[in-house]
């Protein structure tokens, strides 16, 4: 953890060695109360049913008050287990009931007691959830898209994916009251002859449902941490317990004051939103930005000291890391390590264009640091006006080996935004959202990105056996003839345009297929309700109720596609040193036999991306543009109804997809192996980068990345040992100004770790239990990962400065 940013508190201490050694558990709580809560309210409207769901769990659900803790609120029955969501999925949690404490990565535990209670239920949850509604909805030939694990989007139809940041600086301010009072007159003005009004009323006595449920949930934590005070002998305890009673009777509903009820108000409705639905991304936003004020206030007044608030901080994230879900075991393949992806972002511009850090943001940093935890996911908003003073202290934190910040650079994502149709005012105040996604906190809609992920690699192949997928003869689509009858490099670009273009066709197919069950089955009414305008328009964010909705699917193996059509072009076309029939069969064999291997090595000794060669990232920066001009057709399902955008664009942010999409991928062109991990993000091919991190860094730079507003994710890594030394470390801020400023990178995070000492932890785990890796856009513990996904990240190149 680094003696730069000083130790835990000793109770904060405690506490992470209490939530780091308790095992994962499988909670049925909430999924026994909302079967209650459904079958009971079979007849009652989504948006009612919904918010009758959320009142009762948080009125019927364990509660608890850690002993060292000074803010209240837990998710599930004890800390890190997870809760069940019946109404998302319960085919897989019943078929994988037995599986859980024998996975090969994210182990959970149940007991035979809470096995026979989910079963229990089960029954009446068949054929009534909505990933049964989502399967059954997919059109026939779509679906075999998703069969075929070509676009795969289980996540969106196993659960409430939020991908958002609501607008906790205006809910700290005026309390939940005041979405109360909003919804109250907006129900009471409304004409009900006009059946359009009928459905708002539905979701404005939604909002007065929650809202209600939401007061008595904070007031059961103050009853409870009264009733504690009365039993601690401690009167320093007692005192604290007291005063967060005092706290909770009066935050979430009403305006927080001072620094402690900001954070007890943020924690309890940041938990709740992840309580309502089985979300994942539901992320902080500037919180530098929000809790600056009642920081800084309470220092002048004396009411907090500095190591005080940051003991507060810490307290913060470790609750944070107390949040955790389970996920089916193909998901989970695609989501390593449990990850929650709850971004907190720093730094940044004013909308003026001035700096942003304060105060907070030094904070911020530091408690992160010393939690040295998977959670909360810290970026920093990068811009040239950022000093070196606090460049310096996120290179510190970089030090600290746990993958974070990440860097998102202001100067590329805030244009295009603006380009898009985004305020100004609005496009300098964005956040960060779940990996390295952005969106504008409580203005963006349910779901920024990740609705589905296509498999580029995958979708070459395909293309090459003219619209066959080769894994299983199925015909997908239309193709342009097959490799081993093109007589030209031209053929190929031509094949990939044709099949790449109905790929997304379909992406969107299956998108829209997806957001509408979701419509149709769910309704996040206190979400909605912190993000504008839904309040106004009557609607729930699902339905189109805020004010910019945006999304990008993501494009997984993008290095690999590069790779592939250097190889294709260099040594088929250019050099003749294999036939097009020749590669192909080489394919088909997995590059098995003599031939066939030095087949494979003449495609490995073909131009790579990743080292500043025009050669190879122009076929790339060529191959991405036509999937992008295709996308620009396409519309999501709020597109005409209220939200500004409704358009789609690019990302990369694949989080741990590479490595499952590996799996069900043949050998490619690049001389990869079938079921080898593909490449991760925009990130070059395992050893492919062989001229630094500046050549890596030109190869990124040259992407559309002003296209790519999904994210263009690059993970580096290099040894602790290479920043050591101060002269070390300037020079990587050097690099990073360069990549920014010069180059316009969007978004760039380390992996401090050396390939040593990763071997050793996969051997020897009990020695390395707070070793974190940076898995993709997010970071894990290394030992809880499954072994492809450890030997994926062991792999990768490590640089030198």
């Amino acid at each position: 953890m680094g003696n730069y940013f000083g130790e835990l508190t000793p109770r904060m201490k405690s506490f992470r060695e209490e939530l780091l050694n308790a095992k994962p558990q499988v909670c049925v709580e909430r999924a026994m109360i909302t079967t209650e809560t459904y079958r009971e309210n079979q007849d009652q409207p989504l948006a009612i049913k919904r918010a009758l769901m959320l009142k009762h769990v948080l009125e019927k659900m364990s509660i608890f008050i850690e002993p060292q803790t000074m803010i209240a609120g837990n998710q599930a029955s004890s800390n890190r287990s997870a809760p069940i969501f019946p109404e998302y999925a319960m085919k897989w949690v019943i078929d994988e009931l037995d599986e859980f404490e024998h996975r090969d990565g994210d182990v959970f535990y149940i007991t035979e007691e809470n096995k026979e209670k989910l079963r229990g239920i089960a029954p009446f949850w068949e054929h009534n959830t909505l990933l049964d509604r989502g399967l059954a909805a997919f059109p026939p030939h779509s679906k075999l898209y998703y069969d075929l694990g070509i676009i795969k989007s289980e996540g969106n139809i196993t659960s409430g994916d939020a991908h958002c940041a609501v607008d906790y600086g205006r809910m700290m301010r005026v309390g939940l009251k005041d979405y109360e009072r909003r919804a109250m007159e907006k129900l009471e003005k409304l004409d009900l002859t006009d059946y359009r009004n009928i459905q708002k009323s539905y979701f404005y006595r939604a909002i007065l449902i929650t809202v209600q449920g939401v007061k008595h949930f904070a007031e059961r934590y103050a009853e409870l941490a009264e009733q504690t005070a009365g039993r601690e002998a401690d009167p320093v305890r007692r005192a604290e317990l007291l005063e967060m009673s005092r706290i909770l009777k009066k935050v979430p509903y009403e305006p927080a004051e001072t620094f402690r009820e900001a954070v007890q108000s943020l924690w309890l409705v940041h938990l709740i939103l992840q309580i309502e639905s089985n979300g994942h991304s539901l992320s902080y936003g500037r919180m530098d930005q929000y809790l600056n004020t009642y920081y800084e206030a309470d220092l002048a007044s004396g009411a907090i000291s500095e190591e005080e608030a940051c003991e507060l901080m810490c307290n913060l994230w470790l609750k944070t890391y107390t949040i955790n879900k389970i996920r089916s075991w193909s998901h989970t393949q695609f989501s390593a390590g449990s990850p929650l992806y709850q971004n907190v972002t720093v730094g940044g511009q004013n909308a003026d264009g001035t700096d942003a850090v304060n105060a907070m943001s030094y904070l911020i940093l530091k408690s992160v640091a010393k939690c040295h935890l998977t959670q909360p996911n810290l970026t920093v908003r990068y811009h040239r006006g950022l000093s070196d003073g606090f460049m310096k202290e996120c290179v510190e934190v970089v030090r600290c080996g746990f993958g974070m910040p990440a860097f998102n650079d202001d100067e590329v994502i805030i244009p295009s935004f603006i380009e898009k149709g985004v305020k100004p005012e609005d496009a300098y105040n964005y956040s960060a959202i779940g990996c390295v996604e952005t969106a504008v906190p409580g203005k963006w809609g349910y779901r920024c990105t990740g609705m589905s992920f296509l498999n580029f690699p995958k979708a070459l192949l395909i293309a090459m056996n003219d619209g066959v997928d080769p894994s299983s003869g199925t015909r997908l689509c239309q193709g342009a003839g097959h490799f081993k009858d093109f007589t030209s490099f031209d053929q190929v670009l031509d094949c990939w345009d044709r099949v790449i273009r109905e790929m997304c066709r379909q992406c969107t197919i299956i998108d829209a297929t997806c957001d509408m069950v979701l419509e149709q089955d769910t309704a996040d009414i206190l979400c909605s309700a912190l993000t504008d305008d839904c309040i106004e328009r009557g609607l729930n964010m699902k339905e189109g109720g805020a004010v910019y909705d945006f999304i990008s699917d993501l494009q997984v193996g993008i290095a690999n596609l590069a790779d592939s059509l250097a190889a294709i072009k260099k040594v088929v076309f250019e050099d003749r040193k294999v036939t097009p029939a020749e590669l192909w069969e080489a394919l088909q064999a997995d590059f098995a036999g003599e031939k066939n291997e030095r087949i494979r090595r003449f495609l490995q000794e073909a131009p790579k991306y990743g080292n500043d060669d025009d050669y190879v990232d122009q076929l790339v920066v060529d191959a991405y543009n036509v999937y992008i001009d295709e996308m620009k057709k396409y519309h999501n399902t709020r597109y005409g109804r209220g939200p500004i955008g409704g358009v789609y664009y690019a990302g990369t942010s694949s989080i741990s997809a590479n490595v499952p999409q590996g799996a069900g991928t043949l050998a490619t062109p690049d001389g990869r192996k079938a079921g080898e991990a593909l490449a991760e993000g925009c990130s070059p091919s395992h050893g492919a980068d062989v001229n630094g991190p500046t050549a890596v860094f030109k190869s990124v730079s040259k992407l559309p990345t002003k296209e790519i507003t999904g994210g263009v994710l690059l993970n580096q890594k290099v040894t602790p040992q290479m920043l050591e030394k101060e002269e070390s470390r300037q020079k990587l801020i050097l690099l990073l100004r360069t990549f920014f400023n010069r180059l316009h990178g969007y978004h760039v995070q380390f992996n401090v770790v050396s390939r040593d000492t990763l071997l050793d932890a996969q051997k020897h785990p009990e020695n390395h239990r707070d070793l974190i890796v940076r898995v993709a856009g997010y970071s894990a513990f290394f030992n809880v990962l499954s072994k492809k996904t450890q030997d994926d990240i062991i792999e990768r190149t490590e640089q030198t400065l």
